[in-house]
């Protein structure tokens, strides 16, 4: 066996348009059998991408939340990497009236007419925030 692993992102590489299809399922599940271990990573909340495909058994790890958050589907253990988004900057979205969606570690804001682009964000240690554009969809 040449590989051992196949890691993948969601959006626009297992998923077009949101949806994985059956081929690719198929493909997963013939990866798997292989005795290959399968890793998704992606930039989207855990919540999200279980409610938007339910075959996350299929992989052995997910890194999801752009690394800040790492799932076992076997044993439905999560562990978090990253401190939960400030209040204080949660309340400032609110309050500049900013369409947003709060994962475990990250923050997935979604600019004005352009519902399907996010840009997530984390407080860095100094105060200040750093942002990071991924591709997600919004719930």
């Amino acid at each position: 066996m040449r590989y051992l692993a196949f890691a993948t992102d969601y959006d626009g590489t297992l998923a077009t348009n949101g949806r994985v299809g059956d081929r690719a399922i198929e493909a997963l599940e013939r990866l798997k059998a292989s005795g290959r271990k399968l890793l998704m990573v992606t930039g989207r909340h855990l919540r999200d991408l279980s409610g938007v495909f339910p075959r996350l058994e299929l992989f052995d790890r997910v890194v999801a939340e752009n690394g800040a958050l790492l799932y076992d589907p076997a044993s439905r253990e999560e562990k978090v990497l990253a401190e939960a988004p400030q209040e204080e900057f949660l309340k400032a979205l609110q309050a500049a009236r900013v369409t947003f969606d709060v994962g475990r570690c990250i923050v997935a804001l979604w600019p004005v007419g352009r519902p399907q682009k996010s840009r997530s964000c984390r407080s860095s240690s100094r105060g200040g925030w750093t942002t990071r554009s991924s591709s997600t969809r919004a719930r």
